[in-house]
């Protein structure tokens, strides 16, 4: 595994695009920072250019550098959930490629908990990795799940299957109170019961 995340590591640095597992599906990644591996990316997944990407971060301070204005709860929330299958929404940073927040004022921060994964973030620093599946297909939870399309797309895919076959909850804290965008893998309840501070969540 050790010469897959280094290959998968030197094809990203040269702005190839990879598919990676995480606990809830596989995803394709490119260098956030490379704006043409992230057009690359788009095209491949056949992503409307308007629909902005997530950055998926190794460690707290990575989310403090690319956001601005957080909540004093946000590093237990972290500290809670993180690795794990929840994307927390914040304003974003000037640090915030243009082609990453696409005009928005805010960005979504992604952990993964799959080791390899996060070996392979850590080196890069920041990476976007939606899902690997063609706009309007069904995300690929095993391997087997992947098509021959977008896996012509990528350079290499390390294999490492999910535990939860679940995409992750999205959860804005921008807003007041705090709303679940999209309910996944870690349930409302949870998030109140391990972070009270939050308040209220809708």
């Amino acid at each position: 595994m050790e010469n897959q995340i280094r290959e998968a590591v030197n094809a990203l640095k040269d702005g190839e695009l990879v598919i990676l597992p995480t606990e809830t599906v596989y995803g394709i990644f490119a260098d956030a920072t490379n704006q043409d591996a992230v057009e690359k990316l788009y095209a491949a997944k056949g992503r409307p250019t308007e629909k902005a990407l997530n950055l998926n971060v190794s460690d707290f301070g990575t989310i403090l550098k690319f956001s601005k204005n957080q909540p004093i709860y946000l590093k237990k929330l972290v500290q809670s959930f993180l690795p794990g299958p929840l994307t927390i929404i914040l304003e974003a940073s000037g640090s915030v490629p243009e082609w990453i927040h696409i005009g928005k004022t805010t960005v979504g921060f992604r952990m993964p908990s799959i080791t390899s994964t996060q070996s392979v973030i850590k080196e890069i620093g920041v990476l976007v990795g939606p899902s690997a599946n063609l706009t309007g297909e069904a995300s690929p939870v095993l391997f087997e799940n992947l098509s021959s399309e977008i896996l012509s797309k990528a350079s290499l895919a390390l294999q490492d299957d999910s535990d939860y076959g679940l995409d992750t909850t999205i959860l804005d804290l921008t807003l007041s109170p705090a709303r679940i965008l999209r309910n996944g893998a870690v349930k409302k309840e949870e998030i109140l019961e391990k972070v009270p501070e939050i308040g209220n969540i809708q």
